[in-house]
């Protein structure tokens, strides 16, 4: 429920500055144009007017925004078909411009002595609120482009795109997490391919719920793995690395019935983590993404793969556990030197495990 709250608070302070500054715009266009027929002389221009009223419909329609983009997100798009959730946010959307300004134009006719029309029905046939509707539309698909954006390609990702940062290879020093599904091969026999790909879209759907709480980036998703990347400060800044693991443990076991009752199992995931430097670069030209390459990412891989070997869900590299401050929530058991697949030397890799 914190996680949420915080989530929602973080939407709601991006949701109310966005329509604010776009309030703000469109009144400073439509009444201080040249031209206008509803606007005002240059010489009445007062820019506190412009913010005040810019200020209140930018609160009032966000968060009216915040509050319906949370809840089809967090709750309701999942099983609704695409159609029918654009369907019901435009109708309350619609809604909700009619009561806004309801309560604003009087305000404006008032203040900014305008010849407003606000009887009952009124915006039924006024032209600007039907041009206010057409703007909001263009904001709102303006907004879901980058949010969609950022989700896509992870957070800042997409503006690192648009200033072209990694046009040309760069050095960064970043943390790797592969989280993949235990006994997968034997939970697709059981349960068939098609339940077996709804139990895996399940999974990241929960997985999608606390990333953000982190600072993790989703790098990729092979099949029944995903993997996960931290810029090295944020990855051990409050063991960030370490928590996610331990509470996507607990949002499964939270969810015990009903994967039980829709998959007869309990989903259960292992990880290998490791942080160092590696290079990151544009790649594609068609389906263009940002690309690491390094031997980070092969270890961090490879770390993983002994889970299974040593019986442990979570190993990690002592490379990385030395820059980390366990608390006593945790404590790392040496596995020992480990020679993994495709290395000449050696690694120290213990298991993490909450105490």
């Amino acid at each position: 429920m914190k996680n949420y709250l915080f989530q929602f608070l973080r939407l709601l302070f991006q949701t109310i500055i966005f329509w604010t500054f776009a309030f703000s715009i469109f009144i400073f266009i439509r009444y201080y144009a040249i031209g206008s027929e509803e606007g005002m002389d240059f010489t009445d221009f007062n820019i506190y007017k412009i913010l005040k009223f810019g200020i209140l419909s930018g609160l009032l329609i966000g968060i009216l925004f915040a509050i319906v983009e949370f809840l089809f997100d967090k709750f309701l798009s999942k099983n609704l078909s695409l159609a029918l959730v654009l369907t019901e946010k435009l109708v309350i959307y619609l809604i909700g411009i009619i009561l806004t300004f309801n309560f604003v134009f009087p305000l404006a006719e008032n203040e900014l002595g305008l010849n407003l029309t606000t009887q009952v029905g009124w915006w039924k046939t006024s032209k600007i609120f039907w041009i206010l509707v057409s703007y909001f539309i263009i904001c709102s698909i303006l907004f879901s482009f980058f949010k969609i954006a950022n989700e896509k390609f992870g957070s800042g990702v997409f503006f690192n795109f648009l200033i072209g940062k990694y046009r040309t290879p760069k050095e960064e020093k970043r943390i790797f997490m592969f989280l993949d599904l235990q006994a997968s091969t034997t939970i697709a026999e059981q349960i068939g391919h098609y339940k077996y790909s709804e139990l895996i879209q399940d999974c990241f759907y929960d997985l999608n719920r606390i990333v953000t709480n982190y600072n993790a980036e989703i790098y990729q998703y092979v099949g029944d793995e995903a993997v996960l990347s931290w810029k090295y400060k944020k990855g051990i800044k409050n063991n960030n690395c370490i928590n996610l693991f331990f509470h996507f443990q607990k949002r499964m076991l939270k969810k015990e019935k009903y994967y039980l009752s829709k998959y007869n199992l309990v989903p259960v995931f292992k990880a290998g983590l490791h942080g160092g430097k590696l290079i990151v670069t544009e790649v594609g030209t068609v389906k263009k993404e940002i690309a690491y390459h390094g031997d980070v990412i092969n270890t961090s891989a490879r770390i993983q793969g002994e889970c299974n070997k040593y019986n442990e869900l979570f190993l990690c590299s002592n490379l990385l556990i030395k820059d980390l401050v366990l608390t006593n929530k945790y404590t790392a058991d040496l596995i020992g030197d480990i020679e993994l697949k495709g290395k000449t030397e050696k690694l120290k890799i213990s298991a993490i495990r909450a105490s």
